[in-house]
């Protein structure tokens, strides 16, 4: 990705807006993926990624804080409200976490709308662009908070961390009894997801510039966020990327394209019904199917 402003992307300000977005969305999918290797499905990604467009904003509007300040600001509230509600809410398991998730979202725009003097209300937030509009240094600002999303990707997978969320997926009575503490680990991972959602959506306000409540917290975000590891293969860090990258471009194609774009939210909705019922385990399961089912895989 770090390649992309010197391959003539930069030269190009479409381009540019859409690797800045696709690293955002990246974020934000490795984000939920690490929570979903507890084994909870988390619909509360777009909230949080909504609170940290918010704070950024709020802060700006009300302190004249920077935007980089404001980003540090947001991962600070998403993960101390992150922290609060799951010590409430991770003791659910399955669809009543879900739903919990879900209810926060909610109850997030609707503080939104009702607190105009902080928020805007309907009309929502507005502040300066940021890096006064130079799209190749914001860029690396996402690529910043991505590599953050990576890295902690990659360290709950390789480190012992692996063995607690793992066991906690599969059976959390059991994970307790042979001594890990279940609900520390859950909120702990929870709370470091949420801080990089909020990260991303602290990064989406000063680069659209405007936000408000339908559009910071459309649930749509959190749907997403969830989608693009499925279809990439969950439980992975190449996966979440490989999906959003995909799925993305696959959007934005169909978006444009003058056959398409009038229904193409049905035709891209048709995409991962396929994916979802023929490939359950992703696109990275299926490579790694095939892999081990090459005859060289089996020979001296």
């Amino acid at each position: 990705c770090a390649a992309l402003p010197w391959l003539g992307v930069a030269s190009d300000r479409y381009l540019m807006f859409l690797a800045n977005v696709m690293l955002m969305f990246m974020t934000l999918a490795l984000s939920w993926d690490v929570v979903a290797r507890t084994g909870q499905l988390s619909l509360a990604h777009g909230a949080f990624f909504g609170l940290g467009a918010y704070t950024v904003g709020i802060a700006h509007r009300s302190a004249h804080l920077p935007p980089l300040a404001g980003l540090a600001m947001a991962a600070v509230v998403g993960g101390i409200v992150a922290v609060a509600l799951g010590v409430v809410t991770l003791r659910l398991r399955g669809i009543y976490f879900a739903i919990a998730t879900l209810a926060f979202a909610e109850v997030l725009r609707t503080i939104a709308l009702q607190l105009p003097e902080l928020t805007g209300g309907n009309v929502g937030i507005s502040m300066p662009p940021l890096f006064d509009g130079d799209r190749v240094l914001s860029y690396y600002l996402a690529g910043a908070v991505f590599v953050l999303a990576l890295g902690l990707s990659i360290w709950v997978r390789r480190s012992r961390m692996h063995f607690a969320v793992t066991a906690i997926r599969a059976n959390e009575n059991v994970a307790a009894i042979v001594g890990v503490n279940v609900i520390r680990t859950k909120v702990s991972l929870f709370a470091a997801s949420a801080m990089l959602a909020a990260l991303a959506g602290a990064f989406y306000m000063p680069f659209i510039t405007h936000t408000d409540p339908a559009d910071a917290f459309d649930t749509t975000r959190s749907v997403a966020a969830l989608v693009f590891p499925i279809f990439g293969g969950l439980y992975t860090t190449i996966g979440p990327v490989v999906g959003t990258l995909l799925l993305r471009s696959l959007e934005e194609y169909l978006r444009v394209t003058p056959p398409w774009k009038d229904g193409y939210q049905v035709v891209y909705g048709l995409v991962i019904v396929v994916a979802v019922l023929f490939m359950p385990r992703g696109l990275v399961g299926l490579a790694t199917g095939r892999l081990w089912r090459l005859p060289w895989r089996f020979s001296k």
